[in-house]
């Protein structure tokens, strides 16, 4: 060595053998919504070795950047380095990103802070005791509502030293950390099969054989592989499980079809590369069905009776059926009042008919509620979030249910006959039937136009019920069910109350007859919730086949007086089959469109949720209520739907009044509203999270931060008044 270069390198030696390496440096840049900084796992860098540097990133609150894919929009983070000649640097080791929806699209994002480590790979021939400018120049894609392209110029200077360099005592932790949960092959194996308009993606492999699989999801690299937004229904299996995706452009359009499927598999917050291949999926991928949902978190002070988690099975059937009893007194029941009503009257001073009616209403509520139930879970193991009330989430039951209420109303009103009442369908009153099958449908129907409305005590069964194995859900059900019929049969086995009734007579069609306008007031608010699901064109034939449907059951009861006095009925039968003929083809043109999932919260303009006058209810989101929280702001959350006749009433009642208008200017308070109407998977993720399987909800947060008090259903403006209040004070 000549003495020149001594000289130059025992000076450097001495300074990392004695003083150590000289920290590395780096200045961090603003960019208008980031703060980015380039920084090392380690405080220098050996020849010949592998240090990760990443990109530093404190993104704005309520601003993200993009992942690898950034979904539906967005665009990736991008690195260009200048680095010394020899020096390289690898991929981006990306974490985990999170869901971000923004309408109907879904992105895979990053807010907060965030690294994306790289390594960059040192020459050996390096020279000791030198320092080095490593030099990236990053473009970010950065968006809120709208979205900024920024970029911006760092640098990180490094020692070279010898042997092993120290942790950089700031982000070296930090830096290992990311590259620890950062996803990784774990030796998993993942196969997909299309299946029709689902592919199937199967993954299996020792880290998911027990696992807890609820929330799995899975990022594809490719933005065409799949389509980002359905949900991703999840099947256990012994030992993995298997996820029905939408297939996308490069499944469905290209010409020529994917031979592998890579992405990220996420779950309970690890997660892990994978690469399918075409194939059969393992049977040992599923058989199990859906996971069951998450616990529900404990939720405020207000109401705790409807938190179901802790429930035991005893206490979970006692507040069902206490539920179920107080079910009958809230609003969604009341048009089907008139039904009872109608029926109890006919046989008032007959004991024995009575009886077997109220049985019969009994049999209907439970095998009713019991089948809605089993559906209800069926369709949860398929993966799709759906909650009680689910039946009037799809516009062709919605438009059946409307045509089925005014046919009873049309009944009830004479038009035409199919027994003494609507009761005792499918019995004459000439032949003195009993009404067992009447009254097994009156229950039926109770049931299908009640349901979608949860009351005190039962909304924190039916939470611990969809988080049970099917047959404790079942009895959860079950008990729901008898409390729901009990009044009205202990009515028809007490005498001493049926003896209080007056006696038969002709007050009773009368009566009868004035108890179909509820029907009809069902009809029409049936009618309107379809066409908040549909719109106009849609609303306007089943308005046709409204008119259809009057036609032929005057028409069936024209047939049925010809048939009194002894005439053809031929005739008349003949055009009310084919006005019948006419309904269900209206309703299947009119319902066919139906969106099945829809991942909007709300696809009106906020102006059009007005509570009431002056109080403008915003859309909800989970990332919007932080936002407005970390704003200072109280945020009071109603989760309601167009078909919810509960949630009407309060938003006519206790939701509207210049009194609560005044209450939240001063408290600065916030009305956000996630309108479950059509199928939402994002809401009915919320309503699980506090142990609801239904609607209303109403939640008020406190500003700053903190966990939100759930509010009783039924709701007086005072109560709102008096918790916008308490959140204030924080």
């Amino acid at each position: 060595m000549s003495l020149r270069k001594l000289f130059a390198v025992v000076p450097a030696l001495m300074v990392a053998l004695f003083l150590g390496a000289p920290p590395a440096k780096a200045d961090p840049v603003h960019t208008g919504h980031i703060e980015v900084e380039l920084v090392s796992q380690e405080a220098g860098v050996a020849p010949g070795s592998t240090v990760y540097v990443a990109l530093s990133q404190k993104i704005q609150s309520g601003w993200h950047t993009y992942w690898r894919n950034p979904g539906d929009a967005g665009d990736a983070t991008r690195i260009v380095w200048t680095l010394p000649a020899g020096w390289t640097a690898g991929d981006i080791v990306w974490p985990t990103p999170e869901k971000s929806r923004v309408g109907p699209l879904l992105d895979f994002a990053y807010t907060g802070d965030v690294l994306l480590p790289v390594p960059i790979s040192v020459p050996a021939n390096a020279q000791v005791g030198s320092v080095v400018t490593l030099k990236a120049a990053a473009a970010f894609l950065v968006c809120e509502q709208v979205c900024v392209p920024e970029d911006a110029v760092v640098t990180l200077t490094l020692p070279v030293v010898a042997g092993m360099p120290g942790t950089d005592p700031k982000w070296g932790a930090k830096v290992a950390e990311t590259l620890a949960k950062a996803p990784k092959p774990a030796g998993l194996k993942a196969v997909f099969q299309l299946q029709g308009s689902v592919l199937k993606l199967a993954v299996t492999g020792a880290p998911l054989k027990g696992a807890d699989v609820s929330g799995a999801f899975f990022y594809p690299y490719s933005g065409k592989a799949i389509e980002h937004p359905p949900e991703q229904a999840i099947e256990r299996g012994p030992e993995g499980l298997t996820l029905s995706l939408t297939p996308g452009y490069d499944f469905t359009q290209a010409e020529q079809k994917p031979t592998e499927l890579s992405g990220v598999l996420a779950l309970n917050g690890v997660a892990y590369e994978v690469t399918a291949t075409p194939g059969t999926i393992p049977a040992e991928a599923g058989g199990l069905g859906a996971p069951p949902a998450a616990p529900a978190k404990a939720r405020g002070t207000a109401n705790s009776a409807d938190g179901g988690a802790s429930l035991g099975l005893p206490l979970a059937v006692a507040f069902a059926f206490l539920g179920g009893l107080i079910l009958n007194l809230m609003p969604c029941v009341f048009p089907i009042l008139s039904m009872k009503a109608a029926s109890l009257t006919a046989h008032a001073h007959d004991a024995g008919k009575t009886r077997v009616q109220g049985l019969a209403f009994l049999v209907g509520v439970v095998v009713t509620f019991l089948a809605l139930a089993g559906l209800l879970i069926a369709v949860r193991a398929g993966g799709a979030a759906v909650g009680w009330g689910f039946q009037l989430q799809s516009p062709a039951v919605v438009a059946g249910l409307a045509l089925l209420m005014l046919l009873v109303a049309l009944n009830m009103s004479g038009v035409f006959e199919v027994g003494a009442s609507v009761q005792n369908a499918a019995s004459g009153a000439g032949a003195g039937g009993d009404g067992v099958a009447g009254s097994f449908l009156t229950g039926a129907l109770a049931v299908l136009v009640a349901a979608p409305c949860t009351a005190p005590f039962m909304a924190g069964a039916l939470g611990y019920a969809l988080t049970q194995p099917p047959l404790l859900s079942l009895a959860v059900f079950l008990g729901l069910a008898l409390g729901f019929a009990a009044p009205f049969v202990l009515l028809a086995f007490i005498p001493g109350l049926l003896g209080r009734l007056p006696r038969p007579g002709p007050w009773m069609d009368v009566l009868k007859k004035g108890l179909a306008f509820p029907m009809y007031a069902t009809a029409a608010w049936l009618a309107w919730v379809f066409s908040q699901q549909t719109g106009p064109i849609p609303l306007a034939m089943i308005f046709a086949a409204a008119v259809l449907i009057a036609f032929a059951a005057w028409l069936y009861g024209l047939a049925q007086a010809r048939g009194a006095l002894g005439k053809s009925q031929v005739a008349p039968l003949v055009i009310a089959l084919v006005s019948l003929a006419g309904v269900i083809a209206l309703v299947w043109v009119a319902a066919r469109g139906e969106p099945q999932v829809t991942p909007l919260h709300d696809e009106r303009p906020p102006a059009s949720s007005a509570a009431g006058p002056g109080l403008a209810a915003e859309a909800w989101s989970p990332e919007k209520v932080k936002a407005l929280q970390a704003q200072g702001k109280v945020v009071m959350v109603d989760f309601t739907a167009d078909w919810c006749v509960t949630c009407k009433v309060n938003e006519g009642t206790a939701l509207k009044g210049q009194r609560l208008v005044d209450a939240f200017k001063a408290h600065d308070a916030v009305l956000l509203r996630a309108d479950w109407t059509k199928r939402d998977a994002t809401i009915a993720a919320a309503l699980a999270e506090h142990g609801r399987a239904g609607v209303p909800l109403y939640l008020v947060y406190p500003k700053g931060s903190g966990e939100p008090v759930v509010l009783p259903q039924l709701l007086t403006e005072g109560l709102v008044i008096e918790a916008i209040e308490k959140a204030a004070k924080g």
